[in-house]
């Protein structure tokens, strides 16, 4: 008799061949399973694994480098491949924070574009070296703090081989390659090896909101910065054409020239935030841009500075003092909207404090992100009147500590208690 039920229906036959595979069953890789004791395959050596990273990120964060400034110092006349390489290999470490020394004196100001590039091929290094020992997903700090201890070893070793050429000290070129590479890569390990997910887990959830709180917060300020800074380029686009028209240098040599002032691109979006948080930025010795005041001498033919404004904010220009604010406000808007939408998921009634915690610490988290690019996006331009440039650190850091905490905690408090206003009880 059959075995078939109504509710069992009839299957059909089986194919049978040489590809047939029993249902159900998953195939599997083949080959021999590794035998114990035995070495698991794929792994190099650490040596190996960061040396590796480490070249290829300095090669492909160099060669954009070589590429503009050679396009920038070529003109009719003039212009080598020898000079390109050695000019490339002053402007990568120039990018990295190593001052180079001139006739002018000391040049100091780091296009962070640049450095953002050789953070980002350094990020990835820490990666590669990761996951080529084995230490992927793995959690182990250990493992993490080890390969990008050695990525940073062997980019400092590279640094200063690239000071040698330029006649920058090779130590100080080292140690300062050393720390970028190290704190990179440890970045990319971290994530790489699970670790950072970690931490995160184990820390207070207050904190994790101020920090998440804190950063949106400062992305704001920079965008509004960005924002600003690109009017002011725009409108004053003329004398920055006649800026880079006087270099009396062929197309390639202006779309060089071009190239170099986008470096600096990063660099007026930092200053530009400063100047709407209230300190501003300096343009020489005894000089200063702020919305209050605007006290500037000679300045040189760059075209980046073609933007600055000419006077205090009058009219309706004082509307900028309120967008530091607006973009606490904002965080803090976000803030309460994620966890009014987390209790009602819970069904529970969202707390004050877990509230106003996180968006009282946005502000320190916010002042410590651009007091820090603050302090690296300035530096000398030479000797003389130039050898200030740039905002203060402490100075941003403060003001946007103050103004980020003040807004985050206006916009959550008022997010939520419109929220329980106009709830309709069940």
């Amino acid at each position: 008799m059959s075995s078939v039920t109504p509710d069992q229906p009839r299957r059909p036959a089986a194919r049978v061949g040489a590809d047939a595979r029993p249902a159900g069953r998953v195939p599997g890789p083949r080959g021999p399973a590794p035998r114990p004791g035995e070495p698991t395959r794929g792994r190099a050596p650490l040596v190996v694994a960061a040396g590796v990273a480490a070249a290829w990120a300095a090669l492909t964060s160099y060669l954009p480098v070589a590429l503009v400034l050679g396009l920038a110092q070529l003109t009719e006349d003039a212009g080598s491949v020898t000079g390109a390489l050695r000019a490339g290999l002053a402007g990568w470490l120039l990018g990295h924070g190593v001052p180079l020394a001139t006739d002018a004196g000391p040049l100091g100001l780091t296009p962070l574009a640049l450095t953002a590039l050789a953070v980002w091929r350094l990020t990835r290094a820490g990666v590669h070296a990761s996951r080529a020992i084995g230490a992927r997903g793995g959690r182990s700090p250990r493992q993490a703090l080890t390969a990008a201890g050695a990525v940073g070893v062997g980019y400092a070793l590279l640094g200063a081989l690239a000071a040698v050429p330029t006649g920058t000290a090779p130590a100080r070129a080292g140690a300062t390659f050393a720390l970028v590479g190290t704190l990179a890569a440890l970045a990319g390990a971290l994530r790489t090896t699970a670790v950072a997910r970690l931490l995160a887990a184990r820390a207070p959830t207050p904190l994790r909101d101020g920090v998440r709180t804190g950063l949106v917060a400062g992305l704001l300020l920079l965008g509004a910065g960005a924002g600003a800074a690109g009017l002011a380029v725009a409108t004053g686009g003329g004398d920055a054409a006649d800026m880079i028209g006087a270099y009396r240098t062929g197309v390639a040599g202006q779309a060089g020239i071009t190239l170099v002032s986008l470096a600096y691109a990063p660099n007026a979006t930092i200053w530009s935030a400063s100047y709407l948080l209230g300190p501003g930025f300096a343009v020489g010795v005894d000089t200063a841009v702020r919305t209050s005041e605007v006290s500037v001498g000679a300045l040189p033919a760059v075209p980046l500075l073609a933007g600055l404004p000419s006077g205090p904010v009058d009219g309706y220009g004082a509307g900028l003092l309120a967008v530091p604010v607006l973009a606490g406000m904002a965080a803090g808007w976000l803030l309460a909207r994620r966890l009014l939408r987390i209790a009602a998921e819970d069904r529970a009634e969202l707390a004050w404090p877990a509230l106003l915690v996180p968006a009282a610490l946005a502000g320190p988290v916010a002042g410590l992100l651009l007091g820090v690019l603050a302090a690296v996006s300035g530096g000398p331009l030479g000797g003389g009147r130039l050898a200030d440039i740039g905002p203060v650190g402490w100075q941003v850091a403060g003001a946007a500590t103050a103004v980020v905490a003040a807004g985050a905690l206006l916009g959550a408090a008022a997010t939520r208690a419109l929220r329980v206003k106009g709830r309709v009880p069940s």
